[in-house]
């Protein structure tokens, strides 16, 4: 049968048909490059903090003696600049050892790709903070939903018909979550920073923060002030009991206060006194809960002695 005239025959090319797997190795090479750390910018809300503690301490010797042993990886902008997507340790590892550039290599990415691949790099580390979480599912699934992939970030997290299970699978296979955390977690991006601080630093427990994180910023605020004045954190039930009236509209500043001054079952009682000026005179033999009356007899005792002693001067 006769070709039609119209019809065109695509031919490999040479080079890509006799292409061997050293020379596509060796163009990987070629797009590792030493960068000057000065033309590196930042990713845009980089969610995950860099932080200067032991492990920094000893990054930097190790690029020090040996210099960046793993290329971070980086692709450029319009501009020409580079936009850092994985290696912000490694970058300041580097300015921390006084070098003036960066082992990286370069990757052609689209914004949403570069978003994907920053997540999931930033993933592997050993110890993520709970706001590091919350902010990088969301922008991962964000980027998923600008690509085409469906889901909803304002799906409750208990919600059994959850949208978008396509990207919402994908991140719980990479990331270790179930579909339901990774959605608690996306709820904790709606704290107020005070609030958000707290949980990382494990002074409020991670499900009442989800559930702290349908309330207004108005309410949250009060809640806050609530839980200074009353030196507690909402249990879960207590959370669970402020969305409610929240969604009744019902949740006032009143509410707020009267609920946070519940006893919660199995609480221990508070110690009377912070100052350790004043806890390490306490006897351990007193009783909890009578710190206050030890407290007051002693100071009557005293005061009496002064009185005394005044007498005696006269």
């Amino acid at each position: 049968m006769a070709r039609s005239r119209g019809s065109k025959i695509e031919l490999t090319a040479y080079d890509d048909l006799f292409e061997t797997d050293e020379s596509r190795a060796e163009a990987n090479l070629s797009k590792i490059r030493e960068i000057p750390i000065t033309e590196i910018d930042e990713f845009p809300d980089h969610p995950f903090k860099v932080l200067m503690d032991e492990d920094m301490e000893q990054l930097v010797d190790s690029v020090r003696r040996s210099g960046v042993m793993t290329p971070a990886t980086v692709r450029q902008k319009e501009d020409g600049r580079y936009e850092l997507i994985s290696g912000h340790r490694r970058k300041k590892a580097c300015e921390l050892a006084g070098l003036e550039t960066l082992k990286c290599e370069v990757k052609e990415l689209t914004r949403d790709e570069a978003i994907i691949v920053m997540v999931e790099s930033n993933l592997q580390r050993t110890t993520i903070l709970p706001s590091e979480k919350a902010f990088a599912y969301k922008m991962r699934l964000e980027a998923m939903n600008r690509q085409g992939q469906r889901n909803d970030l304002t799906s409750s997290p208990l919600d059994n018909k959850l949208k978008g299970t396509t990207s919402a699978q994908q991140v719980s296979q990479k990331s270790g979550d179930s579909q339901p955390q990774i959605y608690r977690y996306i709820r904790l991006t709606e704290l107020v920073p005070e609030i958000l601080q707290m949980v990382d630093e494990r002074q409020i427990a991670f499900r009442p923060a989800v559930e702290i994180s349908y309330l207004s910023e108005e309410q949250q605020y009060t809640l806050l002030e609530a839980m200074g004045y009353n030196d507690a954190t909402p249990s879960l039930a207590q959370a669970i009991k402020m969305k409610k009236f929240m969604q009744e509209g019902k949740l006032t500043d009143e509410v707020i206060q009267s609920i946070m001054q519940e006893d919660k079952p199995n609480q221990k009682e508070k110690p009377a006194f912070k100052d350790e000026r004043i806890t390490k005179l306490i006897p351990k033999s007193i009783p909890r809960g009578q710190e206050t009356d030890f407290v007051v007899k002693a100071l009557e005792f005293y005061n009496r002695h002064l009185q005394r002693s005044k007498a005696h001067e006269r």
